[in-house]
């Protein structure tokens, strides 16, 4: 199978969700009340948004981890950690697929951002940047189980930031990231917090 058909079909889902909530979210604020008045088209928070952008992304990348990394793994088919990923040779990784995702949805330019980034990241590029960013992946860290929000000013527009725990959720996440040449952390378990998904929302001043 080839990486396009495969990224386009775990993208869908994530993509017709993002349009649905969009459509209801309008230009409402982080925190606005949701609409019920009859006849009334409802709206959603950006709040509300973030976590059901959030819940799709976290279902699709449980299952690619879960029922393909896993069973190719144990087939003895995905490379070691510490190899260098060739598209041609290799599985592609859940990370990876997670930013060839964010890359395909970017290119629709939707109302949002999303990406994969951690405190301890084996590629530099998934390092935290803005202040938002860094605290919220610090606060994931030492609070499991739970969600980090805030709003941040980035170029003169204001942001909704919500940033999720990104789990390992199986052997090969723990290993990959343990064993990797360029990971700067090596005492993984399965259930820690290895980093965090940001989802960011512009919202009205």
């Amino acid at each position: 199978m080839t990486r396009q058909p495969l990224l386009t079909s775990l993208t869908a889902l994530t993509a017709l969700t993002a349009m649905g909530l969009l459509a209801a979210c309008g230009s409402a604020p982080p925190e606005a009340p949701v609409s019920t008045a009859p006849g009334e088209a409802k709206t959603i928070t950006a709040k509300a948004m973030a976590d059901g952008l959030h819940a799709v992304m976290s279902a699709d990348r449980t299952v690619y981890t879960r029922l393909i990394v896993n069973r190719l793994q144990n087939e003895e088919k995905l490379i070691k950690a510490s190899e260098h990923w060739k598209e041609d040779k290799a599985l592609v990784l859940p990370a990876q697929m997670f930013r060839f995702g964010a890359e395909m949805v970017a290119e629709s330019k939707p109302p949002f951002s999303y990406s994969l980034q951690s405190l301890w990241p084996i590629n530099q590029q998934n390092a935290p940047k803005t202040e938002a960013e860094k605290a919220g992946l610090a606060y994931i860290a030492e609070n499991k189980g739970k969600n980090y929000y805030a709003e941040e000013t980035l170029g003169g527009v204001k942001y909704f930031t919500a940033v999720y725990p990104d789990n390992a959720i199986a052997p090969a996440c723990v290993s990959c990231h343990n064993e990797h040449a360029d990971t700067p952390r090596t005492d993984f378990k399965l259930g820690d917090v290895m980093g965090g998904v940001v989802i960011r929302i512009p919202v009205d001043a």
